[in-house]
């Protein structure tokens, strides 16, 4: 489960001659690429934008999404999630193994690994990493996953080799647990964790040089606000089917555009090589373009919703919240705004039709979980004025929706300001129920504030949102389904389920967790699926394409279904030919 936000460096020190190295920089890669044969070759570098430089370079405390962009290629982990299959594959793992009870994991890692800067890798370094992560003072936000059946998992070295992790109960597939946890240098940051001070290690001040990591690249060059420059790691452990050390390219550059729109016409300048969510727009107008490759991967597991206060707040605080949550709690009050939302014409018109409606959690691009048995009716005001007429609801003489007591209905909706897809949405809802009589204010305010008022103070109406990306497995989610959960919106962090339909839902996600039949754990998530479409807690909306471009030289260009897209393989890309520039 992934919320993206971002924070924003700048610097303005040496910016002129900042920029006219990376433009003497890019000139140089271009002159080397034209001169090189085609097939597959090695050398030059690929360059892509971030709106926002990363906030830390320690991948223990990496929450938005820039950031992890740029660690991600950094640092590696044990199992990792294909992009592409979404099915596990060995990392720094070669294999591993589960006992018949499901209770332990042995890894065996593979030999001869090294860090970035040549020092050993071993088992200790596993041992210390998960110790870390672990560890309640170092506050790191992916904690809660390594916690199965309420307790951290159990992690030792057998020997330098082989790593042994115990659970405290089955879990259906922990070997996706590993996915995401880079594996940190104990023989450098051990003294500072010793010291309590392993979250300040690692800042974006920090020498390149010191940041050391497993991944296909290592730190070269950070110009704060501008870009960062990664150069080829040279004890990186993948080679290809020919025996040839990977990652090909020798460098991988990001830069920092403020919007899309820079980005895009960047892009077509042949300044940027790699655009990984292009807009619609952008996407059509360069789809007849020569120089250049577009994918449409299809749908992605990004699922937008809308959803609204159902949270016990404080009624003397918040008494016009308190007022109108009379109708939120209503089945027939959330139906009926369901049934006034015109998908077909979110997907239309956000979407140019380069996505899908939904009316669940689940979109079509992960077919092992996507319930096909949920009922998806087409927009009906018939049907919502039904719904609301059979709830108490009226209709004034001048169209006004009134409830019970007389009082108009009306409410506000939270949306990311920075999310021009969402706010188009929240637009095109705000017109489908003023045909229901139904005012609706659109409040656009900054990620965290949004995130603030629906977790933290509670002083909200409702929230359009939109969540997914972070892997396949509903496992993912579990902050969103369980009750207790933070990311359980409509009522984050509750101490106890709120209706009886919650309670269910809490059972159903805590029996697929030990449930070893891939089978037996659809069949639970499906029920899982039908009980959110019955209440309906978080009305689901649309999903977009996976759209992204790259220039025409670049090979092995495949966007994959998690983010990163375009990244995902990059020790795989190559230039096979000058790009078009």
């Amino acid at each position: 489960m992934s919320v993206s936000t971002g924070a924003s460096r700048t610097s303005v020190v040496r910016a002129g001659s900042a920029a006219l190295c990376l433009v003497v920089c890019l000139a140089t890669v271009v002159a080397q690429r034209g001169a090189e044969p085609a097939g597959r070759t090695r050398g030059g570098q690929l360059v892509i934008a971030e709106r926002t430089a990363p906030s830390t370079f320690n991948p223990v405390l990496a929450t938005d999404a820039p950031t992890r962009a740029v660690l991600d290629r950094l640092f590696a982990d044990l199992i990792h999630i294909n992009r592409w299959t979404l099915k596990t594959e060995p990392a720094l793992a070669s294999s591993w193994s589960v006992s018949k009870d499901g209770l332990q994991y042995t890894l065996n890692l593979r030999p001869d690994l090294k860090f970035s800067d040549g020092h050993p890798f071993t088992a200790e370094d596993v041992v210390f990493s998960f110790k870390v992560y672990l560890d309640e003072s170092v506050h790191a936000p992916q904690r809660d996953l390594l916690l199965v059946g309420g307790k951290p998992i159990e992690v030792t070295a057998k020997d330098d080799h082989t790593v042994i992790v115990r659970l405290a109960e089955p879990y259906a597939v922990a070997d996706r647990l590993f996915d995401g946890f880079a594996m940190l240098p104990k023989h450098l940051l051990s003294d500072a964790f010793a010291n309590g001070a392993l979250a300040r290690s690692w800042g974006i001040d920090t020498p390149p040089q010191s940041i050391v990591g497993m991944g296909p690249f290592r730190l070269r060059e950070h110009v704060p606000g501008q870009r960062i420059v990664l150069e080829r790691n040279p004890y990186f452990w993948r080679k290809d089917d020919e025996g040839a050390a990977m990652p090909y390219l020798d460098r991988l550059v990001f830069i920092t555009v403020p919007s899309s729109d820079t980005e895009f016409l960047r892009f077509k300048a042949g300044d940027i090589d790699v655009m990984s969510r292009m807009s619609p727009e952008q996407f059509t107008a360069l789809s007849s373009a020569t120089g250049y490759r577009t994918v449409d991967a299809g749908p992605s597991l990004e699922y937008n919703f809308l959803f609204f206060n159902l949270s016990d707040v404080n009624a003397a605080s918040l008494p016009a919240v308190a007022k109108k949550q009379r109708w939120f709690r209503l089945d027939a009050f959330r139906h009926a705004i369901s049934a006034a939302i015109d998908r077909k014409a979110l997907v239309s018109l956000v979407y140019r039709g380069r996505g899908e409606p939904l009316w669940g959690p689940v979109t079509r691009a992960n077919a092992a979980w996507y319930n096909s048995a949920l009922p998806r009716p087409e927009r009906s005001l018939d049907r919502a004025r039904s719904l609301l007429k059979d709830a108490g609801f009226s209709w004034r003489d001048d169209g006004a929706l009134a409830d019970r007591d007389g009082s108009t209905v009306e409410f506000s909706v939270l949306v990311q300001a920075t999310s021009a897809p969402r706010g188009q949405m929240a637009t095109i809802i705000q017109n489908d129920l003023a045909q229901l009589g139904i005012r609706v204010t659109i409040v656009p305010l900054d990620s965290r504030a949004v995130l603030d008022r629906v977790q933290n103070t509670r002083d909200y109406e409702a929230c359009l949102l939109g969540l997914g990306g972070g892997d396949a497995d509903p496992n993912t989610d579990m902050s969103v389904w369980l009750s207790s959960g933070e990311h359980h919106f409509w009522n984050p962090s509750a101490a106890k389920p709120a209706t009886t339909w919650e309670r269910q839902i809490d059972s159903l996600m805590r029996q697929q967790i030990s449930v070893r039949s891939s089978s037996e754990r659809k069949r639970l998530f499906d029920r899982v699926q039908a009980l959110l479409a019955e209440h309906e807690p978080m009305i689901f909306l649309a999903s977009p394409d996976i759209l992204a471009g790259a220039q025409a030289g670049l090979a092995n260009f495949k966007p994959g279904l998690i983010p990163h897209y375009t990244l995902w393989n990059i020790e795989e890309l190559y230039w096979r030919q000058a790009p078009g520039r």
